[in-house]
Parts: structure tokens; sequence; C-alpha cells
């Protein structure tokens, strides 16, 4: 098995796992960790590109293609990560084809879930751009909670900005707006949905 093969480590919170622009030489398989994937452009500003959790791999792309890391990993928690060197991952793809199916289908995946808010960024406000990416992050990392739905990731208001292209302001009024339509419920860093159907039709998601 892939896990197998790497090394087990502990990392403490922001912790910067990966660097944009280090060369790729191992993939990091999650194994109880929460981390941001942020990526910078040359005028200085960051964007956070996606959230990963226990079970993901990161790391994949520049190790598969030989090229530099496209952006940076940093731990939101403490976290324990499987570190493997890149030849020992591909050796282990072109040994196991299933295994190597899986990743392609992993990554075309990836690239939909990026394409989609490129597309939102131009087509929808900030408002239902945040319900589209909260019914995204509680789609791969949400759970259930007394008759709604904990997203399953802890972000501030600056972080889901970046996610969706946004300022502070906005996102946190955006969340009010849906508060008040008695779609989500809010706390510190931690965001529920109440009526996950209503949240689906406000973010112009076909069922």
């Amino acid at each position: 098995m892939l896990l197998d093969l790497g090394v087990h480590r502990s990392h403490p919170a922001g912790d910067r796992l990966i660097r944009q622009g280090a060369t790729g030489d191992a993939v990091l398989v999650l194994l109880d960790s929460v981390v941001m994937v942020t990526a910078g452009v040359e005028n200085g500003a960051e964007t956070l590109v996606a959230i990963r959790v226990s079970g993901d791999i990161i790391g994949e792309m520049a190790v598969l293609d030989n090229t530099t890391r496209f952006a940076s990993v940093i731990t939101c928690r403490r976290s324990l990560i499987s570190h493997v060197a890149g030849s020992a991952f591909m050796e282990f793809l072109h040994q196991h084809p299933a295994a190597a199916v899986s990743m392609n289908q992993l990554l075309g995946e990836r690239l939909r879930q990026a394409n989609r808010r490129r597309l939102d960024f131009t087509g929808y406000d900030v408002d239902v751009r945040l319900a589209r990416a909260l019914i995204e992050l509680a789609g791969q990392h949400g759970h259930r909670q007394a008759g709604a739905t904990d997203v399953g990731v802890r972000l501030s208001h600056a972080e889901y900005g970046a996610l969706i292209g946004a300022n502070k302001d906005s996102v946190q009024r955006a969340l009010r707006q849906l508060s008040a339509r008695g779609l989500v419920e809010t706390g510190r860093r931690k965001v529920l949905i109440l009526n996950l159907d209503e949240l689906t039709n406000f973010a112009d998601i076909a069922k």
C-alpha cells in the first residue's frame, strides 16, 4: 500500500509543508490533517485554492509532471502526514494500474472544481458564490449535526474571501444575508447549513 512507502511525521499548526516554486520531490498523504492550499501571483496577492483534509493526497502534480510546485500548503492544525518520496510514488503507480486510474480521476475532479470556481467568479454575486463554496466544502468534508450540516472546515472570513474571490467585508455581509434567510448559522470559524435543499436552490445548483 502507498502508506507503507511513507515516513509518518507530526507537524504543528502553521507549518509550511510545500512552498510554491520549490522542486516537487515528495507526495504527502494526509493521515490526520487539515491544510490550506494557497497560490500567489506576481503582484503579491495570494489566493486560497483549496482545503484538503485527512485522506487526501497533495503534492502529486509536481511529481507526476516533474515540475516545480504550483502552490504552497500550510497546516491549519497539528497534523499527522505520511511523506512519500516522489520516486517511490511513481513506481507505486506503475506497479498498480488501478491506483493510477484513481489518481487520474482525482486530478480530473480537482480540475472540474477549479473550472467551476472560475466560472462562479464571473457569473454570480458574492452571496451565491459563498453558498456554492459552502455546499462544495460540505460535500467534501461536512458531517451531519443535530439536523444541520457542519461544513466541516474552520475558515476565517478572509479565508472564505480568498476562496471565492471576495474581500472579508463582502463575506461578512453574505453570511449575514444567508443567515437572515435561515439557510446557515454561523459561529467562530464555524458554519452550519440549516437547510441544504434551500441553500442549493439559492446557489443555483441543478439537482
